[in-house]
């Protein structure tokens, strides 16, 4: 059964947690640890949800708010209801199908 994965980035709720509320308090931070983004570049991290995020940043912001990766991206996973094809048939009834039966008699005669 198919499956649909999703997640959530809580950067900006971890943030406000430690009491940096900008992207102008996040990026000294960064900067002491050797990353080096434009603010541009925070600024989407922070507001945003990151499609692809370094490992080094990923851990970089871990020690600056003190977490996980656990705590900075939730995951959630469900099953999705099989869906036809395009194209595909429902199952095929058979009895609804079948043509009802003709009884052949003598002419005349019913």
């Amino acid at each position: 059964m198919p499956r649909q994965i999703s997640y959530r980035w809580r950067l900006r709720e971890l943030m406000a947690a430690r009491g940096m509320f900008t992207v102008a308090e996040l990026m000294p931070h960064l900067t002491e640890r050797g990353i080096t983004l434009s603010s541009s570049q925070v600024h989407r991290l922070v507001s945003g949800t990151p499609e692809r995020l370094s490992l080094p940043v990923l851990a970089t912001l871990c020690d600056i708010l003190d977490c996980t990766p656990a705590d900075l991206i939730t995951t959630s996973a469900q099953n999705l209801l099989a869906r036809r094809a395009a194209g595909e048939e429902a199952p095929i009834n058979l009895a609804a199908r079948r043509p009802t039966r003709v009884r052949l008699t003598p002419e005349g005669e019913r």
